[in-house]
């Protein structure tokens, strides 16, 4: 027979309705609902559960590590704990390898109802051990939801065997753990779960293993959370016993622990039915049975070990909030990084507008066919208003190779704009690259433009030449020459309002201009105010240059977006660190209110002196 806990309670908080126990009808209860406590514990969990840490930084996968234990704590003890303390009081047997856990277990509840054997690993799932009186508590699966019930012995770790022992006094069960050393990482997993879900933990180990480093690290991590801690050395040699416990007793003082009762096992074979004999663990089945008995004394274990899971809820979930900060610093960093890259081209297209590089090459040689010859350029500086009229006069009445003109201020356009965005592709590439959130998330295309970029700064170009040629016909509507001309007024001036925009930011040529141009930037500015004036002009060439920058930064902008919508993609949400900082601490409110907070807890008693208890 196997069941199911509700599978809602890996996704939310579990129910905390104040129920009772069918082994321990009207002993003990829940917290008041009245401190907020189950509340907040709620909050947490949801806050907890939706953090996501995407960004390849050296803190992300501790942080989803550590959030996936808060959240397994929340769900596998503190929430269903919480709202039963008088639950049976569960003792997770944990230690490593070959400690001999299944056969003390078996040997405590004086049946075979965990496997043991030579054979490692031996326990592959947990089995639980309870008295037939608290068998409802356990099948319901609100304590570890996400393991699966059953009756039978398994090999998948995702299940959870329940066992009753009429021998084990209600309200007291045993939980055979994985080892926490097992070659098989699933059963390490799974033997970190189950501790963190103990009321007690009964650590076992051996007077030859007693010193290895991964049970220390899990005892140091108990007495971290306050967890409530008992001790057995087994397999100790008669003329070792002495020795080897007095050192281990240091060992534990030493880190924090003296106070954790250590009952030692003499090395000794067991019966037919796999069994230590009666008299080795008669002090320890004692020990537990007065426990069992002493309903003060459970729930005094019971306050302890929550409170400590509560109280170390505070700091872990600070560490997730920290690693939640530096996702969102790392988002943005990396945002910033590829801004930066287009900012920069869009500072090399304003520059080029003004520098008179536009006007090299192509460009000067087709104003030059279309307005005149350089001769006609030096005469025109020195008698700029007394040509004003045959100027006009020329520019509006005769024909000119303007399509021509228009290419190449087309191209001259595009082959800007397609080197400046390749360079900003290049740059924000090469800083994605330097760090190791934006390493991950690169692709190769990406150190180019987009394959369409040059068409679409064709189309913006174009887009443009018609933007001024409508400016030219809206500024000059009230203006003589438009309506007594040809369309080719308008074409030919607005082509003048395009040199103007490539040589100069506020239409005034400089010395270095006139010299590029040979004098390209006087006649274009003696045509507009041959027909404007000169305010008229300045608006005008403002106006065009303007629009043009405006349409270069959607253009890139356009571009930059490939990455940024990689950073998009990968962000946790915002302001999931201060979501974290915020539940953690109405947690720690609702503990201190609730009165567990700094309670007294009761010591545990002593293990009887000799054989079987501390020596």
């Amino acid at each position: 027979m196997t069941t199911h806990g509700d599978p809602a309670t890996r996704t939310g908080a579990p129910a905390v309705a104040d129920r009772t126990s069918p082994g321990d009808a009207g002993e003990g209860s829940s917290v008041p609902s009245g401190d907020g406590l189950p509340t907040a514990l709620a909050g947490l969990r949801a806050a907890t559960g939706a953090a996501r840490f995407p960004l390849a930084l050296p803190s992300a996968e501790p942080a989803r590590q550590a959030g996936s234990a808060v959240t397994a704590q929340l769900d596998d003890y503190l929430l269903p704990r919480l709202a039963r303390l008088d639950a049976p009081l569960l003792v997770v047997v944990g230690g490593s390898t070959g400690a001999g856990k299944s056969t003390l277990v078996n040997s405590l509840v004086q049946a075979r109802v965990s496997a043991a054997g030579v054979l490692r690993p031996t326990t592959r799932s947990p089995v639980l051990v309870c008295s037939p009186a608290d068998t409802a508590w356990f099948r319901q699966g609100e304590l570890l939801p996400g393991l699966t019930r059953t009756n039978e012995p398994s090999e998948d770790p995702g299940t959870l065997q329940l066992v009753t022992a009429p021998a084990l006094p209600p309200g007291l069960a045993f939980l055979d753990a994985p080892d926490i050393d097992s070659v098989v990482d699933a059963n390490r997993a799974l033997a970190g779960q189950l501790l963190a879900a103990a009321d007690l933990w009964l650590f076992v180990t051996t007077a030859a293993r007693y010193a290895d480093a991964v049970p220390w690290e899990l005892l140091h991590t108990a007495r971290a959370r306050g967890v409530v801690i008992a001790m057995v050395l087994d397999r100790v040699p008669a003329e070792a016993t002495d020795e080897v416990a007095a050192h281990l007793a240091e060992m534990l003082t030493d880190q924090g622990l003296g106070a954790a009762p250590l009952f030692v096992l003499p090395e000794m074979s067991v019966d037919g039915q796999g069994l230590l004999p009666e008299k080795v663990t008669a002090p320890l089945s004692a020990w537990f049975a007065g426990l069992a008995a002493d309903a003060e004394a459970r729930a005094a274990v019971v306050r302890q070990t929550l409170d400590g899971a509560l109280a170390a809820l505070h700091p872990a979930v600070a560490g997730l909030a920290e690693a939640a900060d530096e996702q969102e610093a790392a988002a943005g960093a990396l945002d910033e990084r590829v801004r930066a890259a287009y900012r920069g081209a869009e500072r090399t297209v304003e520059q080029g507008l003004s520098d008179g590089r536009l006007l090299r090459g192509e460009v000067l040689a087709r104003w030059q066919e279309f307005v005149g010859t350089g001769e006609f350029f030096r005469t025109l500086e020195a008698r700029i208003g007394r040509l004003r009229d045959r100027l006009v006069a020329a520019v509006t009445g005769r024909p000119a190779p303007a399509a021509e003109l228009r290419t190449a201020i087309e191209s001259q356009l595009v082959t800007l704009l397609r080197g400046v965005a390749a360079e900003a592709a290049e740059n924000a590439y090469t800083g994605w690259r330097a760090h190791p959130a934006g390493a991950a998330l690169l692709d190769p295309a990406l150190a180019h433009p987009a394959d369409d970029f040059p068409e679409r700064a064709e189309r913006l170009v174009r887009d443009w030449q018609r933007g001024v040629l409508e400016l030219v016909r809206a500024e000059g509507g009230d203006r003589r020459f438009v309506a007594r001309t040809a369309a080719y007024a308008v074409n030919a001036t607005g082509l003048a309002v395009m040199i103007a925009v490539f040589a100069s930011t506020a239409f005034i040529p400089t010395g270095l201009e006139v010299a590029t141009g040979a004098g390209t930037t006087v006649a274009a500015q003696a045509v507009l105010q041959a027909i404007f004036g000169d305010q008229a002009v300045r608006t005008l060439a403002g106006k065009a240059r303007g629009d043009l920058l405006e349409r270069v930064r959607d253009l890139l902008h356009a571009d930059a977006a490939r990455f940024l919508a990689r950073t998009e993609e990968a962000r946790p949400a915002a302001d999931t660190g201060e979501t974290l900082r915020a539940a953690a601490d109405l947690v720690e409110a609702a503990r201190q209110r609730s009165g567990l907070a700094g309670a007294d807890a009761a010591p545990l008693p002593p293990p009887p002196a000799g054989e079987g208890g501390a020596s």
